[in-house]
């Protein structure tokens, strides 16, 4: 399977989703976008390392890790998201230390959080950029004054959201119950939130 390289696009403030955030990765060679539901942490994290300037007192849990990995000379050379289930993305990370590589399960939203510490590339699969993403409404202007703009227009929420939305709107009740469930026995609190607002909705 072909790897599509990503460039983060921005982080958007979910419209429907209380203390959810959409971070939107864009395919570089295309005008495809890759919406990933993320938590406020992970978007404050993400946000701070967009932002060259702001510099936090004292470091945060992925600063934390850079540091640890620079310590023992460990370098994440690259992100790669290679699954997509029931609209939850699942990523790796190709580390190396003394010219060994060592592949990493990660959640994407602390994969890509490192990889921009680590100034790593990030990849996906053609086929999940095929099944996921989606076209927004970019105001040209904007994208050329500010590349690694950290929020997104409303109107791009609101379209984020709606895409979200698609990965349930095929499953019954019974079903996001059901998935409600494993996500909360296997502690993925955010997913648990994207699926309880889903079914608050019906």
């Amino acid at each position: 399977m072909s790897l599509v390289k990503l460039n983060i696009k921005g982080i958007s403030y979910s419209q429907t989703q209380n203390g959810a955030y959409a971070l939107i990765l864009s395919e570089v060679d295309g005008d495809r976008k890759l919406p990933i539901v993320i938590g406020a942490f992970e978007a404050q994290s993400i946000a701070i390392a967009l932002e060259k300037e702001i510099r936090p007192p004292r470091p945060l849990t992925h600063d934390l890790f850079k540091n640890f990995a620079d310590r023992f000379d460990i370098v994440v050379k690259q992100v790669i998201i290679h699954k997509l289930v029931d609209g939850v993305f699942y990523s790796s990370m190709i580390c190396e230390r003394d010219k060994i590589e060592e592949i990493i399960d990660a959640r994407t939203s602390d994969a890509i959080a490192l990889a921009l510490r680590f100034q790593a590339p990030i990849f996906t699969y053609k086929n999940i950029l095929d099944k996921a993403g989606i076209y927004l409404k970019v105001n040209p202007k904007s994208d050329t004054e500010n590349e690694d703009k950290i929020l997104v227009d409303e109107l791009i929420a609101e379209e984020v959201d709606a895409a979200i939305h698609e990965n349930y709107k095929n499953k019954s009740l019974e079903e996001l119950h059901q998935l409600l469930s494993e996500a909360v026995q296997n502690e993925d609190y955010e997913l648990a939130a994207k699926i309880r607002d889903e079914i608050s909705k019906r």
